[in-house]
């Protein structure tokens, strides 16, 4: 099996202060139409030519509802309250030409498992080859983590700064002094490679 580590592998954010939408980008990479919830716009994308391949891959604890694309991205649109909200990270990468379609599915769905569904993420995953030689795989993944119980959680927590005694310390305001935490290490680009 050929390893994906060769290729350069673009991580971006759809944010919906760009204008994107989960959905809409969802249904691009995968072909379908699919209407999202919180804009009430359909995107229709079932025309599009070049799609191989697309499956959603879930970690064991979401709700096997997720499996459903409308449901998943809908369900991201709908947590993500804030004009300026992350919905997705998208990560593309070419594959090797020199395999097969079935040996280049093998390696995305074992790069997708390893890499960020079995850190909690669900994976949207779409496979283009339009027969250019330009074999590729588009990678959408939720940002947010799921609960235990299959709830979407909290992208971050808020933490008290410390002084040298582990006590908090005032903010001269009535409060204590303190930053915000991921509450993954989703974010850390170092995460994304191979």
């Amino acid at each position: 099996m050929f390893p994906i580590d060769f290729c350069h592998i673009p991580v971006s954010i759809i944010k919906r202060s760009a204008g994107r939408s989960a959905v809409a980008a969802a249904a691009y990479r995968s072909g379908t139409k699919l209407t999202n919830e919180w804009d009430g716009m359909t995107h229709d994308y079932t025309r599009k030519g070049g799609i191989v391949h697309a499956e959603i891959m879930l970690p064991a604890h979401a709700p096997p509802e997720f499996a459903d694309r409308s449901i998943l991205w809908n369900s991201v649109e709908q947590i993500e309250k804030a004009r300026d909200s992350q919905l997705a990270r998208e990560i593309e990468a070419a594959l090797p030409r020199e395999l097969s379609g079935e040996q280049q599915l093998a390696l995305v769905r074992a790069y997708v498992k390893d890499n960020f569904v079995d850190k909690g993420m669900c994976a949207d995953f779409a496979i283009h080859d339009k027969g250019t030689g330009n074999p590729h795989v588009h990678i959408m993944l939720t940002v947010r983590p799921l609960k235990e119980n299959g709830a979407w959680g909290a992208k971050c927590r808020k933490a008290y700064d410390l002084d040298e005694n582990g006590q908090r310390i005032p903010d001269g305001k009535g409060g204590w002094k303190n930053h915000r935490e991921d509450t993954t290490d989703w974010n850390d680009k170092g995460n994304v490679e191979i």
